[in-house]
């Protein structure tokens, strides 16, 4: 198959993934200190220079994997500034990375691309490793100077949660295409890719009927709501949400939620499907004071929570428990959206001890992410 190269865009910046090792479980300590970020710093390039001219993806034929499908539900940019994509990130800086490894049955050659979410284009790389299976995956790597520019020693957990959600793009957009359930990679051993996801080729996956099939459109609306998310979430709905989110994490951490009137107090799910109540007493103007104190939480309808990542927690398991919580949380609010509900994912937290305040131990049950809900429809935000 012909690749014909379009011109090359020669002003982009050189920007390599993770320039310099991290001590992970130290970022994450600061991270969660009361220490304020510094002036913001250039943020560089918003996507990598890969090298070598761009391709446009072909059209897929049937039996293939449709890579420019899966790939706008998920990681494109809607327009050239790079700010409306389906996967959310914290101030749209969007530091993650994507490079395709690709086998047979696709209607790229085989071989390793990168790809760029502003253009819809990709860069050919080299050969794919040997033993590549039919279909793709997709590496997710960062550039984290784009997240370090404005949230500077806040900035990795918030790059892992956007990685997570990033993958839960693409797990979504392959329900979207009717494809079998991708083999999700985010168990926190490597630095770098930080998650991978394997399509298999639609002749493989064969039809399907699942009631949690996600539909294009939907996908392609998602924004992440505006302030003020008030209103209490119907109770079926919150439930819902939260069942969500505990599925998608997996296990990796527990999940609660913060409710506001006529009864504030925390929930959690409950082994019978129902929720059952973890703490009497109203949370939200607390967690607004964690959450790099955006007061605006404290009136949300509720907050569901990612809790647990404790202080001693090596790097392999910050990086799947802040993985998983962007994954949970990015499918917890496609469940929101469904049930009518606004919502907003937060990601910044500081000094939030979930367990301490609850009276548990200090240093064992952090909020590691959060998605304020609430009933109303402000004019939603373009820049997540």
């Amino acid at each position: 198959m012909d690749l014909s190269p379009e011109r090359a865009e020669p002003n982009l910046e050189r920007a390599e993934p993770n320039p310099e090792p991290v001590d992970l479980a130290a970022a994450l300590a600061r991270a969660r200190s009361l220490e304020r970020p510094g002036p913001d710093t250039p943020a560089g390039a918003a996507v990598r220079a890969w090298p070598g001219p761009p391709h446009a993806l072909p059209q897929a034929v049937p039996g293939q994997l449709d890579l420019d499908r899966l790939l706008r539900l998920s990681l494109a940019a809607s327009d050239g500034s790079g700010r409306l994509r389906p996967a959310p990130s914290a101030g749209a800086l969007h530091p993650v990375d994507a490079e395709l490894v690709v086998g047979p049955g696709c209607p790229l050659p085989p071989g390793r691309y990168g790809y760029d979410p502003l253009r819809h284009r990709v860069h050919h790389l080299g050969r794919q490793p040997d033993g590549t299976p039919p279909g793709a995956s997709v590496e997710l790597s960062v550039t984290p100077q784009r997240t370090v520019s404005h949230y500077g020693h806040r900035a990795w957990p918030l790059i892992l949660l956007d990685t997570g959600h990033a993958a839960a793009a693409l797990w979504l957009a392959a329900r979207a295409l009717d494809l079998a359930e991708p083999e999700l990679r985010c168990d926190g051993r490597n630095e770098t890719p930080l998650a991978a996801l394997h399509f298999a080729l639609p002749q493989a996956a064969g039809r399907t009927s699942r009631p949690e099939r996600a539909r294009s459109g939907e996908l392609l609306a998602r924004r992440s709501a505006a302030p003020p998310l008030t209103g209490t979430p119907p109770r079926d709905a919150l439930r819902a949400v939260l069942t969500t989110a505990a599925r998608a994490g997996a296990g990796e951490l527990a999940w609660c939620a913060a409710v506001g009137e006529p009864r504030p107090e925390l929930v959690e799910p409950a082994p019978d499907g129902t929720l059952r109540r973890l703490a009497a007493g109203e949370a939200r103007p607390t967690l607004a004071v964690w959450a790099a104190r955006q007061a605006w939480i404290a009136d949300a309808g509720a907050v569901l929570l990612a809790h647990g990542c404790p202080t001693d927690a090596d790097a392999p398991r910050i990086r799947r428990a802040h993985l998983r919580a962007g994954f949970a949380v990015h499918l917890a609010h496609l469940t929101a959206a469904r049930h009518g509900l606004a919502a907003r994912p937060v990601g910044s937290w500081q000094q939030a001890d979930l367990g301490a305040a609850l009276g548990g131990p200090p240093g064992r049950d952090w909020i590691v992410h959060g998605l304020a809900l609430g009933t109303t429809h402000s004019d939603q935000e373009k820049t997540s």
